[in-house]
This record gives C-alpha cells, sequence and structure tokens, in this order.
C-alpha cells in the first residue's frame, strides 16, 4: 500500500478518523492542563580548608586544597539527601524536590543544590533555605568530632540560587507521547473499519433464499412424473408394435 493509497483510505474513512482526532486533541489538552510546568532553582557552593590549614599561603583559602575536601563535599551531599535532613528541610518550609550532589565536571570540592517545584516563588526561597542549611550540617558534622573552630572546613557560596527557571522538556515527552499514541490509534481504527468493508463486499457461494429453494422444489417434482410418463408411453408404444406383428 502506497502513500497515495493510504491517503484515499483516510479520505474514504473519515467518518472514523475525524473523531480518533478530535479525542486526541482532546488527550493532549488534557495533558497540557495537568502536567504542571516544572521550575528549577540551583546554587553552586564550595568546601574550603580551616584557617589554621591556609596560614601557611597567608590565608587564602583558594591556594590551599586538598583530596579530603572533595571526600567530605560527596559525605555532605549524602547527608543532605538523608531522611532525617528531608524532614529537618520540610519543617523549615523546604517545598518541592531537592538534591546535593558534586558538581558534574568539578576539579574541586563543588557542589550543586538544587530545588524543582511547581511554584517559582517557593523553588526560590526553598533554595535559599537549603543552601543554608547545608553550611549549617557542615559546621554540625565537624563540631560533633569536637574540632575547633580554627580547624573547621568552612563553605562559601560561589553561585547564590538563581532564579527559577522552567523545565519543560518532561511536559513536553507526555505532550508528544499523548499526540502520537491518539494519531496511531486512530489510523488502526481507520483501517479496520476498512479493511472489514473490503472482506464483506468480496463475492462468494450464493446461497438460495425461501423463495427460490421452493422454486427449486416444485421443478424437481414436477420433472420427475415428466420423465415418469415418457417411460409409460414408450412401454404402450412397444406393446402396440409387438401385437400388430404378425
Amino acid at each position: 500500500m502506497d502513500l497515495a493509497e493510504i491517503w484515499r483510505v483516510m479520505c474514504r474513512r473519515w467518518y472514523v478518523l475525524l473523531p480518533g482526532l478530535l479525542l486526541t486533541a482532546a488527550l493532549v489538552t488534557g495533558v497540557y492542563v495537568l502536567v504542571p510546568v516544572e521550575y528549577r532553582s540551583q546554587s553552586t557552593v564550595t568546601l574550603l580548608n580551616s584557617k589554621k590549614a591556609t596560614v601557611a599561603f597567608d590565608g587564602n583559602p583558594f591556594l590551599s586544597t586538598q583530596a579530603s575536601l572533595t571526600g567530605m563535599a560527596d559525605g555532605l551531599a549524602r547527608n543532605l539527601n538523608s531522611d532525617d535532613s528531608r524532614a529537618d528541610l520540610k519543617s523549615q518550609g523546604v517545598t518541592g524536590e531537592y538534591e546535593a550532589k558534586i558538581a558534574d565536571n568539578a576539579q574541586g570540592p563543588f557542589m550543586w543544590l538544587s530545588v524543582t517545584g511547581t511554584d517559582p516563588n517557593a523553588v526560590l526561597k526553598s533554595d535559599q533555605v537549603f543552601t543554608a542549611y547545608a553550611e549549617k550540617r557542615l559546621q554540625e558534622f565537624q563540631a560533633q568530632q569536637s574540632v575547633t573552630a580554627e580547624a573547621m572546613i568552612r563553605m562559601a557560596t560561589i553561585v547564590p540560587p538563581q532564579n527559577p527557571e522552567a523545565q519543560t522538556k518532561t511536559r513536553l515527552q507526555y505532550l508528544i507521547m499523548a499526540g502520537a499514541l491518539g494519531f496511531v490509534l486512530s489510523l488502526v481504527a481507520t483501517f479496520f473499519v476498512e479493511a472489514r468493508r473490503r472482506r464483506s463486499g468480496k463475492p462468494g457461494r450464493h446461497r438460495p433464499g425461501p423463495a427460490e429453494a421452493a422454486a427449486l422444489e416444485g421443478t424437481g417434482s414436477e420433472a420427475v412424473p415428466d420423465a415418469a410418463d415418457s417411460g409409460a408411453s414408450a412401454s404402450r408404444t412397444a406393446r402396440a408394435s409387438a401385437g400388430s406383428s404378425p
């Protein structure tokens, strides 16, 4: 079946295709309304060496980096993603989904702190609370180990919480899936009806109706007596011929 034939079938069975396309449009509209747009705000922080460790560098923490800081950043990110931290953040008004992780392709102890939600104002506020909470948790970790203030690892905000940006990828994927599914089902229904119509229109064995059957039976019953009469006439003619012979 070529494209021209497909087009002819679609035009011929428009009464099946059109309702399917209308239902597809309704499905896409429903997805557009029910799936909200998500917004995301993200900040970038880094861990810095303690004041005691930067004495040799005239107090410049960016000149004193150690591999242990990256390990500490990984441990802090895991703690921030734990259930206990989620409960604490929720009690402080953080809404939506948040995530803490080491920044991609990071050359040091850099972390991304991001919050995702449907309300842009709430997302920005939550990311600000989340960033402050991360620094607090870092200090609590070290205080539990009785680390002195001069030897504590510090946190610095490289990029503050950014204005939330719309994340339309997920919503767009759902819209495309709904439209494609509805269109395919509409075509399947259209060609199914076309196949049924073609199958019912093919010539087959003709079955006689009641009137035709009665007529055929009548013809057969009449033909039998005719044959019997012809046989009787032939017998009488033969006997007459035999009687007249000497």
